[in-house]
């Protein structure tokens, strides 16, 4: 029998997102009902890498719908530091006016503190979201194991959502989307 574990306590702070994207009504679904019509949350895991970009660009292109709301979650060392919240905050402005752009998508940002693998599987289990999209670094997996993975962990412990793992650029698919 496994033992409890105390909920452990992070913090975080969510990020304002820029008044660049116009509000826009709900789109009118008649059609549609449901999930469909209701929309999905898309939980995407990001940093500063190429790879998170990436797979958000692969998110918008394969998998968001109109109604679809974005949650961009980015695990932070401290989230009371401002150089490193400002900057994370610029990153989140930045993509969420992209997924806009792309895919016409509402999008949420959350700054998160802790260890990144942990952080996303309890954004996870707060959003109960449709998927959870996050990049690789195309380690092989000797490197994997001896370093860890984030992507990796969160495979095996994210029981909220079906985890994709969208490989890098380097993998052959090249993003759609330009990197600026």
């Amino acid at each position: 029998m496994e033992a409890l574990q105390e909920e452990e306590e992070y913090n975080w702070r969510e990020v304002r997102l820029p008044s660049l994207i116009p509000i826009v009504p709900e789109p009118e679904l008649e059609r549609e009902t449901g999930e469909r019509r209701r929309g999905r949350n898309i939980l995407v895991a990001v940093d500063h890498g190429p790879n998170s970009k990436h797979a958000l660009n692969w998110a918008l292109i394969h998998l968001c719908r109109l109604a679809d709301t974005v949650h961009l979650v980015h695990a932070v060392s401290s989230v009371k530091n401002d150089v490193v919240y400002e900057t994370s905050q610029v990153l989140m402005e930045n993509l969420a006016v992209e997924a806009f752009q792309v895919a016409m998508v509402s999008s949420v940002a959350r700054i998160v503190e802790g260890d990144p693998g942990k952080v996303i599987c309890k954004e996870a289990e707060r959003l109960k979201p449709a998927a959870v999209v996050m990049g690789t670094r195309g380690r092989s997996l000797v490197q994997s194991v001896l370093q860890g993975s984030v992507s990796e962990y969160c495979f095996h412990h994210c029981k909220a959502a079906p985890v994709i793992v969208v490989p890098g650029k380097d993998a052959g698919d090249t993003s759609l989307v330009a990197w600026n």
